[in-house]
């Protein structure tokens, strides 16, 4: 009924582009951090691009995708504080920018969902299973309560855990073995559902149930050589919907 193999109990979900659609606002607020970052160095330098989220940025810590994306450039910067202020050239700075960029336009703008995912969520947990948000965001909790599906949720992992707990975010495995943890099952028995290419290294890397992709930009056969067993365009299709 699920789409899933009889042994999974528990499905861990990554939030922006799964089961949100602000996988968009965060490109967008990357997109104008970026630029303006850019422009300010050189203003002859090639802008941010799709590619350029979906390769380094997507699914990260925010940090880490700071990083990441200016080593791409050949640009490195000190670390920085974490009360460093957005116009500070530190790793920090950039990613205070592109978090001040991304509440507002969440404040303006609300937050989408995605109606086969919020079909999908429910019928996991009419089937009993126990469900998990896994997100590098520390902004997860207040999407989650600005999109009304807190109830079907019962654990999250997201970017204040990570730092707390000290983990590594995506590519490696940590956060969503920290899901698997939280809801009491071995990776065996958990089914990870991501849009990012990271992500979906990281549930291969920890060896789980499943690793379903989603395909929400036309990057399907990138999420299967990332390590996707199957990949779907949104997750109503493993109710047998749109087949």
């Amino acid at each position: 009924m699920l789409g899933l193999p009889d042994d999974i109990r528990a499905c861990l979900f990554d939030l922006d582009g799964v089961l949100t659609q602000t996988a968009k606002v965060h490109q967008a607020a990357w997109k104008r951090t970026f630029d303006e970052f850019l422009r300010h160095r050189d203003p002859a330098a090639v802008e941010f691009s799709a590619a350029d989220y979906n390769r380094f940025v997507d699914g990260k810590p925010r940090k880490d995708g700071v990083r990441d994306f200016l080593a791409s450039r050949g640009i490195t910067l000190p670390e920085g504080a974490d009360d460093d202020p957005a116009d500070a050239p530190t790793i920090s700075g950039v990613a205070t920018r592109k978090n001040e960029l991304l509440l507002r336009e969440l404040e303006e703008h609300g937050v989408e969902v995605y109606d086969g995912s919020m079909r999908y969520l429910r019928a996991v947990k009419d089937a009993g299973l126990s469900a998990a948000v896994v997100t590098a965001s520390a902004n997860g909790g207040h999407v989650i309560e600005v999109a009304g599906f807190g109830d079907l949720i019962d654990a999250r992992i997201d970017g204040l855990v990570t730092a707390r707990e000290g983990l590594r975010g995506k590519p490696a495995p940590d956060t969503f073995l920290a899901g698997a943890r939280a809801l009491g099952v071995p990776p065996a028995q958990a089914a990870v559902f991501e849009d990012a290419l990271s992500g979906v290294a990281a549930g291969r890397a920890g060896d789980f149930g499943l690793v379903v992709g989603v395909d929400r930009v036309g990057q399907a056969d990138e999420l299967a050589e990332h390590g996707a067993d199957l990949v779907v365009r949104d997750l109503a299709e493993l109710l047998g919907e749109g087949r």
